[in-house]
């Protein structure tokens, strides 16, 4: 049994949102340095969305049993959430079990990835009270998949282009 390290988590994250964009038909940038509180940028259709990804392997539950809770320290969130942002921006998290060596089972002509997803939208949310962390609800139905991507690439082109405007309409 393998512990997992934190940069065994950061990949196994990245790879699960590259993996999750390439089926829901958007492209990948990933960033060397996240200074902006960013991973990776999401495009699609002439649309942007921004995640900063994380990943656990025991994540806090709310009373509910669904609910996945993530300490997202001040700084990311404040960059996350920020008005004057150009891309959306959002919290990924991906869980995995504790034992690395159970990531990823190999058959004989597939590989499947044993993990799951979720999002929660960071953008527009209010100031944090505190100063080091703040709690980040991510509920079971924020699946971090194609119908979430596509969930988040709406309210980009909404935020952007108004509600009354749909996505790929009015984009040159």
């Amino acid at each position: 049994m393998g512990e997992p390290a934190t940069w065994q988590q950061e990949q196994i994250s990245l790879a699960y949102v590259l993996g999750v964009a390439t089926q829901a038909n958007a492209t990948v940038a990933s960033w060397n340095v996240d200074k902006d509180g960013v991973d990776v940028t999401l495009k699609r259709d002439h649309l942007l969305v921004e995640l900063q990804m994380k990943c656990t392997f025991d994540p806090r539950l709310l009373a509910d049993g669904t609910t996945r809770i993530f300490d997202l320290d001040i700084a990311t969130y404040d960059k996350l959430r920020g008005p004057r942002r150009t891309a959306a921006g959002f919290l990924g998290l991906v869980v995995v079990p504790r034992d690395v060596d159970t990531w990823l089972e190999h058959g004989s002509d597939s590989v499947l990835m044993r993990c799951a997803g979720f999002y929660a939208q960071i953008q527009d949310l209010p100031k944090a009270q505190g100063n080091s962390t703040k709690n980040i609800h991510l509920p079971h139905t924020q699946r971090l998949d194609v119908t979430g991507l596509d969930v988040m690439f709406e309210f980009a082109g909404e935020r952007l282009f108004g509600a009354n405007v749909s996505v790929g309409e009015g984009i040159a």
